[in-house]
């Protein structure tokens, strides 16, 4: 079973922010964040996804968002790839 990596970006451009997490389920965890059932830092923000990878098991995928989530440099550039 493939574990993605995604990165998301909130729709309001007043108070940009992004969120990096793993799943097997993108469209099923894209739509609990968006009903504020997600994680507790993506409460109150409708997201979209920006970046997702796919990994062959849990330990590769985990290790991967534990190098976005601390990279800023990383995630800057998704970012700027994506023109966010």
């Amino acid at each position: 079973m493939p574990f993605f990596v995604y990165m998301l970006k909130t729709i309001d451009k007043i108070k940009p922010k992004t969120y990096v997490g793993y799943t097997i389920d993108i469209p099923k965890r894209l739509k609990l964040h968006n009903s504020n059932k997600g994680a507790k830092s993506t409460k109150g923000y409708k997201w979209k996804i920006i970046f997702k990878k796919k990994f062959k098991s849990k330990n590769e995928a985990m290790s991967y968002e534990y190098l976005l989530k601390n990279d800023r440099k990383h995630r800057l550039s998704i970012l700027k790839k994506n023109d966010c």
